[in-house]
């Protein structure tokens, strides 16, 4: 029978994993990993086999073992990882899609009860409706402020309640009370907190942008750049089509006010020493929308036929 590892060497095999796992993978999600037991663990480990890998462990051998390792390769860009390191987190490594992997985590949810003391990560709200409970447990309703009535021998709830709002701590009342409704309202698993992906650091609602909000950021960067460009006559491609537009409308203005003409100039002066030309101009392009109205009247005329005395029923003869 093989003895068990002593403290000293779980320390140099967990370190020897992590360092192969740094020199094999680029991409890194830090996850938090609160109320998720080890069970849940399991599932999303099994979930992601195959080219993810979960690790988990103590922050302080975390940070010495990437510490360590980015002083052995010389590459600094390991470092960035040690501030992110804070609290009950994992890593998990993955040669995949990081957004396709952030959705499969997101998908090993499991529901657990409201218990004392623990912070509400949700609003929870009673909904109205027969909780099944015998009137003697109006006690916990009436503690809560929560109006009920008796119907049909249980207690009902007549409205809506918000009973615990986001970032309040749990109560025993509560707790007691949703326990009792058979209330699971929190839902634990492990989030996405940051991204390392090449030494880059970035917040998982990056991995949400859509190619439709990356065009409209960078349309919106250029518009800016381009602004600033002409406040401050700073020549940019970006400002370079207004700046010629506003350089041709200069010299057009110098030109209509001087003996100095330039092709582009001539036609605006003759408009402007006779502005009948405009008229004319306008009188002179085709105007077919009423060509068809006055045709359809010109065969209305042709098929109307002529009026005789014969219509009439007699002639002036008879």
């Amino acid at each position: 029978m093989a003895s068990k590892l002593t403290k000293a060497q779980k320390k140099i095999a967990y370190d020897a994993k992590l360092c192969r796992l740094l020199d094999n993978y680029t991409q890194i999600l830090v996850v938090a990993a609160d109320n998720v037991g080890s069970n849940q663990l399991q599932n999303i480990r099994q979930g992601l086999r195959g080219d993810s890998v979960v690790l988990m462990g103590k922050n302080t051998m975390m940070k010495r073992s990437v510490k360590l390792h980015a002083e052995r390769t010389g590459n600094d860009a390991f470092l960035n990882l040690i501030p992110l390191l804070v609290g009950n987190v994992g890593l998990v490594f993955t040669k995949g899609d990081v957004k396709e992997v952030s959705e499969v985590i997101g998908k090993y949810k499991v529901g657990a009860p409201a218990r004392v003391g623990l912070i509400a990560p949700i609003d929870v709200v009673v909904p109205p409706g027969n909780t099944g409970l015998d009137p003697s447990q109006t006690s916990f309703f009436q503690v809560l402020n929560i109006p009920t009535k008796i119907n049909k021998g249980t207690v009902e709830i007549i409205t809506p309640v918000e009973l615990i709002r986001k970032g309040e701590k749990v109560g025993s009342s509560e707790a007691a009370l949703l326990s009792k409704l058979a209330i699971r309202p929190f839902s634990y698993g492990l989030v996405v907190v940051s991204v390392y992906d090449n030494g880059s650091v970035f917040s998982p609602e990056v991995l949400d942008l859509t190619d439709d909000d990356l065009l409209n950021m960078f349309a919106a960067g250029v518009s800016m750049v381009s602004s600033l460009s002409l406040a401050i006559s700073y020549p940019t491609i970006a400002a370079a089509p207004h700046m010629f537009v506003n350089a041709y409308k200069n010299v057009l203005s110098v030109a209509v006010a001087t003996e100095y003409s330039f092709p582009q100039a001539d036609e605006v002066k003759e408009y402007l020493k006779d502005p009948s030309k405009f008229a004319v101009a306008v009188a002179a392009a085709p105007d077919t929308g009423s060509a068809p109205a006055d045709a359809a009247k010109e065969e209305e005329k042709k098929e109307e036929p002529e009026e005789s005395d014969d219509d009439m029923g007699f002639s002036l003869f008879d």
